[in-house]
Protein backbone atom coordinates (compact mmCIF):
# COMPACT_ATOMS: atom_id res chain seq x y z
CA UNK A 1 0.00 0.00 0.00
CA UNK A 2 1.25 3.74 -0.63
CA UNK A 3 1.97 5.53 2.77
CA UNK A 4 3.99 8.68 3.55
CA UNK A 5 6.64 9.23 6.64
CA UNK A 6 8.64 11.97 8.02
CA UNK A 7 12.55 11.77 8.28
CA UNK A 8 14.38 13.38 10.94
CA UNK A 9 14.54 16.80 9.03
CA UNK A 10 10.78 16.48 8.61
CA UNK A 11 10.65 15.67 4.69
CA UNK A 12 7.94 13.42 3.96
CA UNK A 13 8.75 10.33 1.62
CA UNK A 14 6.29 8.99 -0.25
CA UNK A 15 6.58 4.98 -0.72
CA UNK A 16 4.52 1.52 -1.30
CA UNK A 17 5.39 -1.52 0.85
CA UNK A 18 4.57 -4.91 0.12
CA UNK A 19 4.62 -8.25 1.79
CA UNK A 20 5.86 -9.44 4.92
CA UNK A 21 9.26 -10.93 5.88
CA UNK A 22 12.95 -9.37 6.03
CA UNK A 23 13.05 -6.29 4.32
CA UNK A 24 14.29 -4.94 1.05
CA UNK A 25 14.54 -1.41 0.46
CA UNK A 26 15.21 -0.15 -3.80
CA UNK A 27 17.25 2.66 -4.48
CA UNK A 28 16.25 4.48 -7.80
CA UNK A 29 19.47 6.17 -9.78
CA UNK A 30 19.22 9.32 -11.42
CA UNK A 31 15.82 10.49 -12.85
CA UNK A 32 13.30 7.30 -11.74
CA UNK A 33 10.35 7.34 -9.31
CA UNK A 34 7.28 4.93 -9.25
CA UNK A 35 5.22 6.12 -11.50
CA UNK A 36 7.57 5.99 -14.26
CA UNK A 37 9.41 3.07 -12.52
CA UNK A 38 7.11 -0.61 -13.45
CA UNK A 39 10.20 -2.64 -13.93
CA UNK A 40 10.70 -1.98 -10.21
CA UNK A 41 7.22 -2.15 -9.06
CA UNK A 42 6.79 -5.41 -10.69
CA UNK A 43 10.05 -6.59 -9.44
CA UNK A 44 8.86 -5.24 -5.32
CA UNK A 45 5.45 -7.15 -5.92
CA UNK A 46 6.79 -10.13 -7.56
CA UNK A 47 9.52 -10.77 -4.85
CA UNK A 48 6.76 -9.68 -1.67
CA UNK A 49 4.72 -12.89 -2.88
CA UNK A 50 7.96 -14.87 -1.99
CA UNK A 51 8.45 -14.13 1.46
CA UNK A 52 9.74 -10.57 1.97
CA UNK A 53 8.87 -6.92 2.51
CA UNK A 54 9.74 -4.85 -0.21
CA UNK A 55 10.05 -1.00 -0.17
CA UNK A 56 9.86 1.15 -3.43
CA UNK A 57 10.13 4.80 -2.22
CA UNK A 58 10.05 8.12 -4.37
CA UNK A 59 13.60 9.64 -4.18
CA UNK A 60 13.43 13.32 -2.21
CA UNK A 61 12.52 15.64 -4.84
CA UNK A 62 10.69 12.98 -7.22
CA UNK A 63 6.85 11.82 -7.75
CA UNK A 64 5.19 12.41 -4.44
CA UNK A 65 8.43 12.82 -2.08
CA UNK A 66 8.31 16.93 -2.70
CA UNK A 67 10.37 19.32 -0.51
CA UNK A 68 11.96 22.26 -0.54
CA UNK A 69 15.46 23.46 -0.46
CA UNK A 70 18.74 21.85 -1.57
CA UNK A 71 19.10 17.88 -1.52
CA UNK A 72 22.34 16.49 -0.74
CA UNK A 73 23.52 12.97 0.05
CA UNK A 74 23.04 13.79 3.93
CA UNK A 75 19.79 14.52 3.66
CA UNK A 76 19.00 11.77 0.94
CA UNK A 77 20.41 9.05 3.62
CA UNK A 78 18.25 10.40 6.68
CA UNK A 79 15.16 9.12 4.33
CA UNK A 80 17.08 5.91 3.59
CA UNK A 81 17.06 5.96 7.25
CA UNK A 82 13.47 6.36 7.84
CA UNK A 83 12.65 3.68 5.49
CA UNK A 84 14.69 1.35 7.32
CA UNK A 85 13.25 2.52 10.27
CA UNK A 86 9.35 1.63 9.21
CA UNK A 87 10.93 -2.04 7.72
CA UNK A 88 11.50 -2.75 11.66
CA UNK A 89 15.28 -1.36 12.16
CA UNK A 90 17.35 -3.12 9.21
CA UNK A 91 17.01 -3.90 5.91
CA UNK A 92 19.00 -5.08 2.71
CA UNK A 93 19.39 -1.91 -0.04
CA UNK A 94 18.96 -2.65 -3.46
CA UNK A 95 20.70 -0.02 -5.39
CA UNK A 96 20.33 0.63 -9.37
CA UNK A 97 22.64 2.64 -10.80
CA UNK A 98 23.86 5.47 -9.04
CA UNK A 99 21.33 4.46 -6.20
CA UNK A 100 24.43 1.52 -5.35
CA UNK A 101 26.69 4.58 -4.38
CA UNK A 102 23.91 5.78 -2.31
CA UNK A 103 23.39 2.45 -0.99
CA UNK A 104 27.04 2.03 -0.46
CA UNK A 105 27.53 4.99 1.36
CA UNK A 106 24.17 3.86 3.50
CA UNK A 107 26.12 0.77 5.01
CA UNK A 108 29.37 2.19 5.18
CA UNK A 109 28.14 5.05 7.73
CA UNK A 110 26.57 2.35 9.73
CA UNK A 111 22.89 2.33 9.01
CA UNK A 112 20.78 -0.71 9.89
CA UNK A 113 21.81 -2.90 6.31
CA UNK A 114 21.57 -6.48 6.35
CA UNK A 115 23.35 -6.61 2.90
CA UNK A 116 23.42 -4.41 -0.39
CA UNK A 117 22.23 -6.07 -4.22
CA UNK A 118 24.12 -3.39 -6.53
CA UNK A 119 23.03 -3.55 -10.13
CA UNK A 120 25.33 -2.10 -12.40
CA UNK A 121 27.50 0.43 -10.32
CA UNK A 122 28.44 3.30 -12.66
CA UNK A 123 31.94 3.33 -10.17
CA UNK A 124 34.77 4.98 -11.89
CA UNK A 125 38.31 4.39 -10.43
CA UNK A 126 39.92 7.10 -7.78
CA UNK A 127 39.83 10.51 -8.61
CA UNK A 128 38.05 9.63 -12.05
CA UNK A 129 36.45 12.92 -12.80
CA UNK A 130 33.00 12.26 -10.61
CA UNK A 131 33.93 15.47 -8.78
CA UNK A 132 33.94 17.89 -11.48
CA UNK A 133 31.60 16.38 -13.30
CA UNK A 134 29.35 16.43 -10.37
CA UNK A 135 30.52 20.26 -9.61
CA UNK A 136 29.17 21.19 -13.37
CA UNK A 137 25.93 19.99 -12.22
CA UNK A 138 25.69 21.66 -9.12
CA UNK A 139 26.86 24.86 -10.83
CA UNK A 140 24.32 24.63 -13.94
CA UNK A 141 21.56 23.79 -10.91
CA UNK A 142 22.75 26.75 -8.83
CA UNK A 143 21.77 28.75 -12.08
CA UNK A 144 18.54 27.51 -12.69
CA UNK A 145 19.85 25.78 -15.73
CA UNK A 146 18.19 22.47 -14.32
CA UNK A 147 17.82 20.75 -18.26
CA UNK A 148 21.37 21.46 -18.80
CA UNK A 149 22.14 20.29 -15.34
CA UNK A 150 20.51 17.36 -16.29
CA UNK A 151 21.79 17.00 -19.65
CA UNK A 152 24.94 17.36 -18.43
CA UNK A 153 24.73 14.79 -15.66
CA UNK A 154 23.54 12.71 -18.41
CA UNK A 155 26.67 13.48 -20.93
CA UNK A 156 28.61 10.18 -20.72
CA UNK A 157 25.38 7.90 -21.43
CA UNK A 158 24.80 6.22 -25.03
CA UNK A 159 23.18 9.36 -27.05
CA UNK A 160 20.03 7.41 -28.64
CA UNK A 161 19.05 6.81 -24.36
CA UNK A 162 18.92 10.89 -23.73
CA UNK A 163 17.08 11.04 -27.10
CA UNK A 164 14.72 8.65 -25.70
CA UNK A 165 14.38 10.68 -22.64
CA UNK A 166 14.10 14.23 -24.74
CA UNK A 167 11.20 12.48 -26.43
CA UNK A 168 9.01 11.20 -23.78
CA UNK A 169 6.10 12.63 -22.04
CA UNK A 170 8.32 12.68 -18.58
CA UNK A 171 11.15 14.78 -19.41
CA UNK A 172 9.42 18.26 -18.35
CA UNK A 173 8.99 16.60 -15.18
CA UNK A 174 12.35 15.06 -15.26
CA UNK A 175 13.94 18.60 -15.62
CA UNK A 176 11.86 20.16 -13.36
CA UNK A 177 13.04 17.23 -10.43
CA UNK A 178 16.87 17.47 -11.67
CA UNK A 179 17.66 18.94 -8.44
CA UNK A 180 17.57 15.41 -7.09
CA UNK A 181 20.62 14.23 -9.04
CA UNK A 182 22.59 16.08 -6.63
CA UNK A 183 22.97 13.08 -3.79
CA UNK A 184 23.70 11.03 -7.10
CA UNK A 185 26.35 13.29 -7.99
CA UNK A 186 27.94 13.27 -4.25
CA UNK A 187 27.26 9.35 -3.80
CA UNK A 188 29.69 8.92 -6.91
CA UNK A 189 32.12 11.45 -5.88
CA UNK A 190 32.44 9.69 -2.58
CA UNK A 191 32.79 6.50 -4.41
CA UNK A 192 36.04 7.85 -5.91
CA UNK A 193 37.54 9.84 -3.44
CA UNK A 194 39.89 7.07 -2.07
CA UNK A 195 40.81 3.50 -2.72
CA UNK A 196 37.45 1.94 -2.09
CA UNK A 197 38.38 -0.81 -0.07
CA UNK A 198 39.27 2.25 2.71
CA UNK A 199 36.03 3.57 1.72
CA UNK A 200 34.19 0.25 2.18
CA UNK A 201 36.36 -1.44 4.89
CA UNK A 202 33.39 -0.91 7.80
CA UNK A 203 30.94 -2.84 5.33
CA UNK A 204 30.53 -6.32 6.96
CA UNK A 205 27.22 -7.93 5.62
CA UNK A 206 26.51 -9.71 2.40
CA UNK A 207 26.98 -7.96 -0.83
CA UNK A 208 26.30 -8.93 -4.51
CA UNK A 209 27.22 -7.08 -7.34
CA UNK A 210 24.96 -7.70 -10.22
CA UNK A 211 25.11 -7.11 -14.26
CA UNK A 212 22.87 -7.70 -16.51
CA UNK A 213 23.90 -10.39 -20.06
CA UNK A 214 23.92 -7.53 -22.27
CA UNK A 215 25.49 -4.51 -20.51
CA UNK A 216 28.66 -1.97 -20.83
CA UNK A 217 32.63 -2.62 -20.27
CA UNK A 218 32.36 0.10 -17.87
CA UNK A 219 29.99 -1.41 -15.66
CA UNK A 220 31.79 -4.87 -15.38
CA UNK A 221 34.86 -2.88 -14.57
CA UNK A 222 33.21 -1.26 -11.93
CA UNK A 223 31.39 -4.54 -10.70
CA UNK A 224 35.17 -6.49 -10.86
CA UNK A 225 36.43 -3.46 -8.64
CA UNK A 226 33.57 -3.51 -5.73
CA UNK A 227 34.04 -7.35 -5.71
CA UNK A 228 38.09 -6.98 -5.52
CA UNK A 229 37.49 -4.21 -2.44
CA UNK A 230 34.56 -5.31 -0.26
CA UNK A 231 35.68 -8.71 1.28
CA UNK A 232 33.27 -11.92 0.22
CA UNK A 233 31.16 -9.87 -2.18
CA UNK A 234 30.14 -11.77 -4.75
CA UNK A 235 28.97 -10.95 -8.30
CA UNK A 236 26.88 -12.53 -10.96
CA UNK A 237 25.42 -11.89 -14.61
CA UNK A 238 21.81 -11.91 -14.93
CA UNK A 239 19.08 -11.64 -17.48
CA UNK A 240 19.13 -7.64 -18.26
CA UNK A 241 19.88 -5.05 -20.91
CA UNK A 242 20.32 -1.42 -21.66
CA UNK A 243 21.17 -1.08 -17.42
CA UNK A 244 18.13 -2.37 -16.70
CA UNK A 245 17.08 -5.87 -15.33
CA UNK A 246 14.11 -8.21 -15.42
CA UNK A 247 11.71 -8.19 -13.01
CA UNK A 248 11.02 -12.11 -12.60
CA UNK A 249 14.40 -13.65 -12.39
CA UNK A 250 15.61 -10.35 -10.59
CA UNK A 251 12.89 -10.77 -7.60
CA UNK A 252 13.68 -14.34 -7.41
CA UNK A 253 17.21 -13.47 -6.93
CA UNK A 254 16.19 -10.95 -4.50
CA UNK A 255 14.03 -12.75 -2.01
CA UNK A 256 16.68 -15.45 -2.10
CA UNK A 257 19.04 -12.99 -0.96
CA UNK A 258 17.06 -11.43 1.28
CA UNK A 259 16.21 -14.54 3.20
CA UNK A 260 19.60 -15.81 3.41
CA UNK A 261 21.11 -12.30 4.80
CA UNK A 262 18.54 -12.09 7.33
Amino acid sequence: MSDQLKTSRGDRVAYDLRGSGPALIFIAGAGPYRAIDPYTTTTAESAARQGITTIVYDRLGRGESKVEGRIDLDRELDAVAALIEAAGGSAVLCGHSSGCSIALAAAARGLGVDGLVLWEAPLGPQDGGAREWAEEVDRRLDAGDLEGALTYYMKDIPPEFLDAWRASPEFPDLVAQAGSLRPDGESLTWAESAPLAELCAGIRVPVEVLVGEETFPVMLTAADSIVAAIPGATQKRMPGAAHTWEPEPMAKELAEFVKAAR
